[in-house]
């Protein structure tokens, strides 16, 4: 990686006499009241780990990408975001190092599931699929193979797991959790933005294969709130290259989860420092994903 890369990676922010609220896989938060700071790190997961590695850019690219994608989609629902560029005191201080990767935005109730939604069959669908004929309770046709288009996008909820992988569950279970008009709601929002997302990606060159999204309530109002349709969140799969019948290569950390496979690393803490080539191409394949929805390079 360049010298100007490694100078703008950031692990973690540590602001002195400011302690985060939370520091999540990839995030560090504030609590400022009735808002949050988000400051997207360039800290990268893997079979929920996180690497000792960070990844130049990866930041920035989740946190413009998300940007990019509540303002193109905000005539479907309302987002938390308040601003991108202005910073209330102390932090208007540290303008230079959260420039590009954070956000203020509203504080909200989350709601306790994981919007999820596939267009295509692959991931835990596809292992559920393959021993039951059904994802989330959703019985599907038979003779799907793996990375197969759906005749329709599927909402397939999940619980949020604090350690550990989210749990798949049926929409009947999603409904128990947040009340029936609730569920209908964030299911049909839910499959709308998918619809929406998937016709924009596809002409320019990426099939959005699955993603996922979080809810919150606002003084009763549901918005969109956390990330919006990022190579974290998504599969991303280059369309000119889509061939079902098994994996597809994607806008994301597959070169970091193939690098962990081939050295057998074992899938538990402390994550292995990662190799300068891996590492450069995590970085190219977030910045092309995000070159292609928006248009133009990230400005780094």
């Amino acid at each position: 990686m360049s010298s100007a890369a490694a100078m703008s990676v950031i692990r973690e922010t540590n602001f002195p006499g400011i302690a985060p609220a939370a520091r999540g896989k990839v995030r560090d938060i504030y609590d400022l009241g009735e808002n949050l700071l988000i400051v997207a790190t360039d800290r990268l997961s893997a079979f929920d780990v996180v690497m000792p590695t960070p990844i130049p850019d990866k930041g920035k690219v989740l946190t413009q990408l998300s940007l990019f994608w509540f303002e193109l989609l905000r005539d479907l629902i309302p987002n938390h975001v308040v601003s991108a560029a202005d910073f209330p005191a102390p932090f208007a201080a540290y303008r230079e190092q959260l420039a590009g990767r954070a956000m203020l935005v509203r504080k909200t109730q989350p709601l306790p599931i994981e919007c999820v939604v596939r267009g295509y069959l692959s991931g835990s669908g596809w292992k559920e699929y393959k021993s039951s004929g059904k994802v989330c309770g959703i019985a599907l046709p038979a003779g799907l193979v793996e990375s197969d288009k759906l005749p329709l996008p599927i909402f397939t909820p999940a619980t949020k797991a604090a350690t550990g992988h989210d749990e798949n569950i049926t929409f009947a279970r999603a409904a128990e959790m947040l009340g029936q008009a609730l569920a209908e709601k964030v299911r049909d929002t839910t499959l709308k933005i998918y619809r929406r997302a998937a016709t924009y990606a596809e002409p320019r060159g990426i099939l959005l294969a699955d993603t996922k999204f979080e809810f919150g309530l606002l003084n009763g109002e549901m918005i969109w709130i956390d990330e919006a349709l990022t190579p974290d969140s998504s599969r991303f799969w280059p369309a000119a290259e889509y061939k079902p019948g098994g994996p597809q290569p994607s806008f994301d950390k597959q070169f970091v989860r193939d690098y962990l496979e081939r050295i057998r690393w074992p899938k538990m803490p402390p994550g292995p420092t990662l190799s300068p080539d891996v590492v450069a191409a995590t970085r190219a394949k977030y910045r092309e994903a995000y070159r292609i929805l928006v248009g133009h390079e990230l400005d780094a």
